[in-house]
């Protein structure tokens, strides 16, 4: 209970000083905004542009005064019940009043005031303000009556286990909190710049673009940039999710929350402190909980009508079967009179606060993005929780999603009399000023052939060039050291009236290689072909299967390759249905037409790509996905999630979170319900007494957020 109480007070001053360091008037209103949102979610009464002390006034009790009140409740009980206090005390008598009587009657009034006080007041000041079906109306007219109908001791134990069950949801809620805040640790509050020659420690929303600061070994990037000097691993696992370090040196992309694990680097700042990919994250995360999901409209919608209507129905209770019985039963009646339906009445009243619903349904669907953004997954609302559980179609971008998008030469076919080295050094020399990925990727081969055979990469500087012109869609054509070269498609082989090889042409046919097939000829003569391809991600085709193992009955992949490649990947990927040869707007069609072939009606589709030039197709799918978008500030705006890093099996992770929520969520609304009409029904027919109604309330309570809690250990 300390451990509990300690956790629980140490999460109110962490939330306080990440509001107190707030600088600017806007963020200190965004954090009071996020804390008051979820402090009062089961229909609380706290009006959320209240000031902060008349919130801690009305708040509710810490944990030390509920546990004074339940000592006191307990000694009032042991006074009242236990024969020894009766020995003592029993003969003893204070005016008309027996002392027994007399002091646990006083035990029992304190502990009320130090419990009840502040929920009667609030439930006062609502009704003055028009809100009167609430939770604390429930528990004030529920005590107080009983109160007068002589059952004071239960009037006690109705607020405090009210005040406990408060106490748990707040605590609940801030464990589901922290799990998302736990974020704000990765938002570094200073940065070393360089200026001058001296390192000055600087806020970081003071740096601006493309000054230098310094990261020495433990420390966290500041700002996104550019590293400059020096080389390190650095930790991403916080944006990521990603454990293994990523290496970095000159030239590579560093983004603030980073962690520098080696060596000191100094970075050349590439964004402002506003526009970096942290902050971005940080402002989606804390908006993520204002898009609710149906089931979570439902809910509210249902508790606004819900608590009216139980009021109604316990009035009846209260007043129709007494009135019924003293007419026609009046032998009855008199056994079982208004005291009898009045406190019935009331048990109806305690068990019927929808605290349960109101409270569990927001934190599950929390919790469970919570969960997700610690696998590296950004999750936008708790509607897009909804549409995974239901994901019926997974659609694939090609190149960056499901390959890794780096181009790398896979094959080489020459002619004979001619070596590969010789005609990957002919490709090589002839593409080396093209910024195409292709080009690079045949330069880059030819150096690392260079360097396996012990050579230099000079050849590469000294070759003469001369009338170098790419055509587009077609080649490169380039006099080099005297020679006419063509390197590029069998278009521009037709073009030139140059026949391929027949026995590389068989080759090829036999191999069917995937990838991008660059033919090479020689002042007209064809000297042999390079096949360039892009490499499969590792967990690709197990993302697929598992897919299909969790229900997902069809998948397909979108591509802008030609039909050969494209088909060869999906054969391999075993993906259900193809689409080649696309531009951005024919994705955005194809997509519009599996979402009406959907095979479920209520199933939803989910379209994940790089957010490169994924835009209008993030937007138009039912979930849009965008991976390894830590870097794409279009991206992370796009996509309904965002997927750190660029594994795909984060999808299935995703999906499986999605689907454990909901569960969890129809788990506590039946079960909640289930349980409260029960003792509701049995407390009309007077089966149960209140201790039973309490647990309706309170019990059934713990059970729905604990229950919505197991969601953070996914």
């Amino acid at each position: 209970m300390e451990k509990w109480m300690e956790d629980f007070e140490k999460s109110n001053i962490e939330e306080k000083n990440r509001t107190d360091g707030c600088k600017t008037e806007e963020c200190k209103n965004e954090h009071e905004h996020h804390r008051h949102k979820y402090s009062c979610p089961c229909c609380h009464s706290h009006d959320c542009g209240d000031e902060e002390d008349e919130h801690e006034e009305e708040g509710e009790l810490s944990l030390r005064q509920i546990i004074c009140a339940i000592v006191l409740f307990g000694a009032a009980l042991a006074v009242e019940h236990l024969s020894v206090f009766r020995q003592i005390l029993g003969s003893i008598q204070f005016g008309s009043i027996g002392i027994q009587r007399l002091v646990f009657l006083v035990l029992y009034f304190v502990a009320y005031i130090i419990c009840g006080k502040n929920v009667i007041k609030s439930a006062v000041k609502n009704i003055l303000h028009g809100e009167i079906f609430d939770e604390k109306f429930l528990m004030s007219i529920a005590s107080v009556g009983a109160i007068f109908v002589g059952e004071i001791g239960e009037a006690v134990a109705v607020m405090i286990f009210y005040n406990l069950g408060e106490f748990f949801q707040d605590y609940a809620v801030d464990k589901s909190r922290n799990s998302i805040s736990a974020l704000m640790d990765i938002r570094p509050d200073k940065a070393f710049v360089v200026r001058n020659g001296k390192v000055e420690e600087e806020k970081p929303e003071n740096v601006k673009i493309g000054e230098i600061i310094e990261v020495k070994p433990g420390e966290r990037v500041a700002l996104d940039g550019e590293i400059e000097e020096g080389s390190s691993f650095m930790d991403t696992s916080a944006l990521t999710g990603e454990s293994v370090p990523r290496k970095v040196e000159k030239g590579s992309a560093i983004l603030a929350g980073f962690v520098n694990s080696e060596g000191v680097v100094r970075i050349r700042v590439t964004k402002t402190y506003g526009e970096s990919a942290v902050t971005r994250i940080l402002e989606l995360t804390e908006k993520a909980a204002e898009a609710k999901a149906k089931s979570e409209k439902f809910i509210t919608r249902f508790a606004k009508y819900y608590t009216p209507i139980v009021c109604i129905l316990a009035l009846c209770v209260a007043v129709l079967p007494p009135l019924a019985l003293s007419v026609f039963a009046p032998e009855i009646f008199a056994q079982y009179g208004w005291h009898t339906w009045i406190y019935r009445a009331l048990m109806f009243l305690v068990v019927s606060c929808p605290c349960a619903l109101v409270i569990s349904v927001p934190l599950s669907f929390f919790s469970g993005i919570g969960a997700a953004s610690r696998h590296g997954i950004l999750i936008k609302g708790s509607n897009y929780i909804e549409a995974l559980s239901k994901v019926d179609t997974a659609v694939f971008d090609k190149t960056g999603t499901l390959t890794k998008g780096t181009f790398a030469v896979s094959k080489v076919f020459a002619v004979e009399g001619v070596g590969e080295d010789e005609l990957l050094a002919l490709a090589a020399h002839a593409e080396y000023y093209s910024v195409h990925p292709i080009s690079k990727s045949l330069c880059s081969a030819h150096q690392k052939m260079n360097l396996k055979n012990g050579l230099g990469n000079s050849c590469c500087e000294l070759c003469i060039r001369k009338n170098a012109r790419e055509i587009s869609g077609h080649g490169i054509k380039i006099e080099l050291d005297q020679k006419t070269v063509l390197a590029g498609n069998e278009k521009l082989l037709e073009k030139e009236n140059i026949q391929i090889d027949p026995k590389i042409k068989i080759q090829l046919e036999e191999k069917k290689l995937a990838g991008t097939t660059v033919h090479v000829a020689e002042n007209g003569v064809y000297k042999g072909c390079i096949v360039i391809s892009d490499e499969l991600k590792k967990d690709a085709k197990k993302t697929i299967g598992a897919l299909k193992k969790c229900g997902v009955r069809q998948t397909a992949m979108l591509t802008g390759d030609n039909q050969k490649t494209a088909q060869i990947v999906a054969g391999e990927l075993g993906i259900d249905r193809l689409f080649a040869g696309l531009l951005p707007e024919d994705k955005v069609n194809r997509v519009k037409e599996l979402i009406e072939q959907k095979t479920q009606k209520k199933g939803s589709l989910v379209y994940v790509g790089d957010g490169i030039n994924d835009s209008p197709v993030l937007a138009c799918a039912d979930v849009g996905v965008a991976m390894g978008a830590l870097g794409s500030d279009a991206a992370i705006e796009a996509a309904d999630v965002v997927i750190m890093d660029d594994k795909p099996e984060r999808l299935i992770d995703a999906i499986k979170i999605s689907r454990s929520t909901m569960a969890v969520v129809w788990q506590n609304v039946v079960l909640s319900l289930g349980i409260k009409v029960a003792i509701m029904v049995l407390g009309t027919l007077g089966v149960t007494g209140m201790w039973l109604a309490v647990f309706g309330d309170v019990g059934v309570t713990f059970f729905a957020v604990l229950n919505a809690m197991r969601i953070l250990r996914k």
